[in-house]
């Protein structure tokens, strides 16, 4: 496993982060804890330092609590990010909507209480804001609660999880100096970020951990006209309708282009990621110790050539498949 420095926090990160979303057995279904806890120690077995949860990914904080609880015992150190929702439960965050409402200082404690709670840690090394407006820049009382929060030791660590495909929504934030992390999604459909934010970011020293690297699995080749989804699972609505079939079409004239094989898909996925010098980790998804074991190999310092690189810059597919 190779490592990158967490922006100016002095924190180093493994190239590949542990996404914890899919192992809190709420919106993706399939998940056993007794498979996500065999994963999660893999991934730290394999050198993944990093991992990412949130307040609303269902059994997620818990989950991951108890491994990295049990690390410690052993003498490992695993930095874990987590995420406050936004009080109004409004994702995305829309325009107009004061700092007040979304992110109050009480609410912010409130929901980090609940967290260290559920995980049984004594803090976390990064809090997320789970939706971000740059409109709260100077507003609201939520800088001096993370400022008082960080003096208590409950949390080392400010970001922000950015707006799906909104990736200038930040730039004031990172321009401001008051935020250590943005989490972002970056991918090789999605490469907006890399226009504006990525620059940014390495001028001010904050870290970049990039999420849905592979799309939701769109990047991974195994998305077919066909492909359907568990009940309740989430991907449903995501993939809903035609959207499998042009995924296919995409996919397959990114294979053509590149001549690769259909299951080296997620693997250049993930390298085109690591390429750009901004990004600090990246957090895939990783049910199963086989999706762990496959990721993490990624991080090998192979890079991909520049030719390769220009033929993914032509695969832009800007579209918003939350909506």
């Amino acid at each position: 496993m190779r490592y990158r420095e967490l922006g100016r926090s002095g924190l180093s990160v493994s190239e590949i982060g542990y996404g914890a979303w899919g192992i809190g057995e709420s919106a993706w279904v399939g998940a056993t804890e007794d498979e996500s806890v065999r994963a999660l120690h893999r991934a730290i077995d394999l050198g993944v330092n990093l991992v990412d949860t949130a307040r609303g990914y269902g059994e997620s904080e818990r989950i991951v609590g108890r491994v990295v609880r049990e690390r410690a015992a052993a003498g490992d150190e695993i930095l874990v990010a987590t995420k406050v929702p936004p009080k109004n439960g409004t994702w995305p965050a829309p325009q107009g909507v004061a700092a007040s409402a979304a992110f109050p200082g009480e609410h912010i404690r409130a929901s980090l209480d609940t967290s260290l709670a559920a995980s049984g840690l004594d803090h976390f090394d990064v809090l997320q804001f789970h939706v971000w407006s740059d409109e709260w820049v100077g507003h609201g009382d939520w800088l001096e609660t993370v400022a008082d929060l960080k003096a208590q030791g409950k949390i080392r660590l400010f970001g922000v999880s950015i707006n799906d495909h909104e990736p200038d929504n930040a730039l004031a934030l990172v321009r401001s100096g008051v935020v250590d992390t943005v989490q972002v999604i970056y991918n090789v459909f999605d490469q907006a970020p890399a226009e504006s934010l990525f620059p940014a970011c390495l001028e001010h020293g904050v870290g970049v951990i990039v999420r849905v690297a592979l799309d939701e699995g769109g990047l991974t080749g195994a998305i077919t006209a066909g492909t359907t989804f568990p009940e309740g699972d989430f991907r449903n609505r995501y993939f809903r309708g035609d959207r499998p079939a042009q995924v296919e079409q995409r996919v397959a004239a990114l294979v053509a282009d590149l001549g690769i094989a259909q299951d080296a898909v997620a693997e250049t996925a993930l390298r085109f990621v690591l390429a750009s010098p901004a990004v600090s980790t990246v957090i895939p998804g990783m049910r199963t110790v086989r999706n762990v074991e496959r990721n993490t190999a990624i991080s090998d310092g192979t890079s991909l050539t520049g030719d390769r690189l220009a033929t993914l810059a032509k695969h832009r597919w800007q579209r918003n498949f939350y909506q």
